[in-house]
């Protein structure tokens, strides 16, 4: 299945979460950028990174943020194992993926192992020495 309908399935009460990390590891994903930098939002101190299977959602997403159509954001592409594996673990602090922001169909990657690298993942931190605690 691709993204979409793993995302789908998971809403629908199907979820294979090993077949979505995989499917959303090998897509290209829209990551859009405000001044040179990755658009974010801080919930609860994670900083979840945004990013988005299509045009559509992204036009989507920036026309509800921006008060209506028209909005036109920069973005950039890259797969979702290069956001988990390279882009989360450089971000300062806890960071996860917030994938179609704002849609009916909306998925969080959290930093946890398993999905981020175990330098990056807070159920691991917390049990390192030096860790969180």
């Amino acid at each position: 299945m691709s993204l979409a309908e793993e995302v789908a399935a998971f809403h629908t009460g199907r979820p294979d979460p090993a077949a979505m990390l995989g499917e959303f590891r090998r897509t290209a994903v829209l990551i859009p950028t405000v001044n040179d930098s990755l658009l974010s939002a801080e919930m609860d101190g994670i900083r979840w990174l945004y990013a988005f299977t299509d045009e559509d959602a992204l036009v989507r997403f920036a026309a509800a943020r921006e008060g209506g159509p028209g909005a036109d954001w920069e973005y950039l592409t890259c797969t979702g194992a290069r956001l988990l594996d390279v882009l989360v673990p450089g971000v300062e602090g806890p960071a996860g993926i917030a994938l179609d922001a704002g849609s009916p169909y909306g998925m969080l990657f959290p930093p946890v192992a398993g999905i981020v690298p175990d330098a990056a993942a807070l159920d691991i931190q917390e049990t390192l020495p030096g860790g969180k605690q």
